[in-house]
């Protein structure tokens, strides 16, 4: 069962329920109309929704196209971005800009960057990378690079 967002929230630890507020607030703030926030199993979300794509997401039609989840973990708190995933342009435009405005060595996978120090959360860059690809952009790169 999930718990409702707020809740959540209030779980973290102390530094993490600002660290994941002011994630959110990036979020809210940057991403371009169309996509809808979600918030379920411990994650938040932010998908393209069936009435603008009906086909959803190719590995299970019945749930709605992803595009951003944040999630708090044990350790760690999560940022997994499929437009990082499949634009290799934008993957390189998030990884130069983050070696110039954090200290600490990038954590991260494909698409999945790791934020272990809070503090170090570089939340404009993180405004900025939300804010680059519209609903329209993210179903054209999702059907030419990750659909099958």
């Amino acid at each position: 069962m999930t718990i409702p967002l707020k809740q959540f929230i209030d779980a973290l630890p102390a530094d993490r329920q600002l660290a994941f507020a002011r994630l959110r607030d990036c979020a809210v703030n940057s991403v371009p109309e169309g996509f809808l926030e979600s918030f379920s199993e411990n994650s938040l979300n932010y998908m393209v929704p069936h009435s603008l794509y009906p086909s959803g997401y190719h590995c299970n039609s019945a749930l709605p196209l992803p595009f951003v989840s944040i999630t708090s973990q044990k350790n760690v708190i999560t940022l997994h971005h499929m437009g990082l995933y499949a634009d290799p342009d934008l993957h390189s435009w998030f990884t130069s800009q983050y070696v110039k405005q954090v200290p600490k060595e990038l954590d991260m996978g494909k698409g999945c960057t790791r934020f272990k120090k809070p503090d170090l959360i570089p939340y404009e860059l993180i405004s900025d990378l939300m804010s680059k690809t519209s609903v329209l952009e993210w179903i054209a790169l999702y059907e030419r690079r990750i659909k099958r």
